[in-house]
């Protein structure tokens, strides 16, 4: 047996190893790494096992594209992994853009209004909005409440409309993520979710909040799960 892999380089591959998955009937796996030998009628075949080790997973990690290149990362940085990438934003006055039918909703287009406390994830090219009650670091066990904002829905995903989205996702990318953000249109609901506690509902909650200087975090609604949870979900939808 022969493999060969073009990647329109002028490069050749040729099958070298194979990993042999092993699992139980419930949870339970362990690998084998065998490396390909060929006998002397030149057929191909596996040689003895022998237990994979972590350095051949990280090296082969590294080589399908899976590797984080060195970053300094800043205090607004929760969470690093090659998929993900979460950080929070501290409480700030920001222009809103109102699309959509909804008139009320269009009178408030490209005002100012206070913001609070967010934590943005970026999981490939999907964006996740969490907001917090208070404006200090969080941590694993800290509550999160859902972002007050059209297009996201009640896992916090973010419905891209007219976003630009930016063509990466390493910790020079976060401006681009949040100004991306902020810059498209707010026009819709996403799903059933409950944006915010406020008496007068979304509208009325930023009608209210023109020319204010703070966000009332006491109309954020609950998201029901920590730091920890929202990071560990992952790309999960």
């Amino acid at each position: 047996m022969k493999a060969f892999v073009d990647i329109g380089a002028n490069r050749e591959f040729k099958l070298s190893e194979a990993v042999l998955v092993y699992r139980s009937g419930g949870d339970g796996a362990f690998a084998s790494l065998h490396r390909v030998e060929q006998n002397q009628d030149g057929a191909q075949y596996l040689a003895a096992g022998e237990p994979l080790t972590t350095a051949f997973v990280r090296t082969l990690a590294e080589g399908l594209g899976a590797r984080i290149k060195p970053e300094v990362l800043p205090d607004t940085v929760l969470a690093r992994t090659p998929d993900l990438l979460v950080w929070w934003s501290r409480p700030q006055c920001r222009v809103m853009f109102f699309g959509g039918t909804d008139e009320r909703a269009r009178k408030l287009n490209g005002l100012i209004f206070p913001h609070p406390p967010l934590v943005f994830k970026v999981a490939g090219k999907d964006l996740f909005v969490r907001a917090l009650a208070t404006a200090s670091r969080p941590i694993g066990q800290s509550p999160l409440k859902t972002g007050p904002y059209w297009n996201t829905d009640n896992r916090g995903l973010v419905c891209p409309g007219t976003m630009r989205v930016p063509d990466g996702s390493d910790v020079s990318s976060m401006p681009e993520w949040q100004a991306g953000y902020f810059q498209s249109e707010f026009t819709h609901a996403a799903g059933a979710v409950r944006l915010t506690s406020h008496p007068e509902g979304f509208i009325g909650l930023w009608r209210n909040l023109v020319g204010k200087k703070a966000f009332p975090v006491r109309y954020l609604a609950d998201a029901g799960e920590t730091l920890e949870e929202f990071v560990a979900r992952g790309a999960d939808r």
